[in-house]
This record gives C-alpha cells, structure tokens and sequence, in this order.
C-alpha cells in the first residue's frame, strides 16, 4: 500500500495545530488565574540557548505551511513573525489551518518523488518529497509543537497527554 502524502501531511499539521491553540489558551487562562504576565510564557524558554515559546509556535507554523506548499508546487506564504501575545499566536495558528484547508488529496498525492528544492542554514538542499515530510518537515515541525508544550509545562501550566494530542 501506498501512503498517502496528503493524508501523511496536511490533516496532521491541521490536527497538531488545532491541539497547539487549546495549549495555549490553556496557558493564557492559567496565566491570567495565578496572576503571572502572558510575557513571563511567552519569553520563557528551556535552555538558555534555546528559542522562546514565540518563536518555537511560529517555527512549527512555518513547517506546517511550508511543506504542503512545497509538495504541491505552491509559492510558501511568508508571515511577518511579529507575535507578541496569545491572540497573536493563535491568530497564526489559524491562518496556517486556513491555509492548510486550500489544499485537496489532488494537489499533494503523487508529490513523494517531486524533487524539494530549499535552503537551511545558509546551505541549499535537494531532495525527494516523501524524504522532505518524513525526515525534515515532520520531524521538525514536532520538535518545535513539543518544546512549545515542554516549555510551557516547565512553567506549572497543568497540560497533560490529552491536551498535546488534541482529546481535551
């Protein structure tokens, strides 16, 4: 059988995405009751070398609008990265799921062995689609979801198993 690179990428992000917005407003929620500024979240990193919550959310953003993008041929839409708060974070969320809505099984299916040409670090690399998804986009896309949530749970946010996967 073959996998379905439509259904291996955009209902994922879209699913994985949505569950991100309930961590958040989680987060703000819990802010806002123990009195603590949405910035101290916000700002709050794991390791001093590390990117902020901000950042984290807006790199997994990018992962999740670019790869169905560039699978399907599409120009990747560029986004400003200027969020300074929850309802800024989130605004981007949806965005990015609006955004992953305008794509069909027809626009992705097939793209497994469509060459993905990009630049990282300064550096250009080639590459199969299905390469592309499951060992750069995928792979980095939850690194980024999962620091977001591991940061916020650092920081006494009560989330749990459920919430990171989306059933709560």
């Amino acid at each position: 059988m073959t996998i379905s690179m439509y259904e291996a990428s955009v209902p994922v992000f879209s699913a994985r995405l949505k569950a991100l917005s309930t961590v958040l407003a989680t987060a703000e929620q819990n802010a806002v009751e123990r009195k603590i500024d949405p910035q101290v979240f916000l700002t709050s990193r794991l390791a001093p070398d590390m990117y902020a919550l901000t950042r984290q959310v807006q790199i997994a953003t990018d992962h999740a609008k670019g790869a169905p993008s560039r699978l399907a041929g599409r120009e990747v839409p560029k986004y400003e990265d200027n969020e300074a708060s929850f309802a800024d974070l989130e605004a981007r969320i949806a965005k990015t799921v609006a955004h992953l809505a305008t794509f069909s099984a027809a626009d992705i299916d097939g793209s497994d062995d469509r060459m993905i040409e990009l630049k990282l670090g300064g550096r250009e690399m080639s590459m199969s689609g299905m390469q592309y998804l499951l060992h750069l986009a995928m792979p980095n896309f939850y690194f980024h979801l999962t620091t977001a949530y591991d940061i916020l749970r650092h920081n006494g946010v009560p989330l749990g198993k459920a919430t990171f996967l989306g059933a709560r």
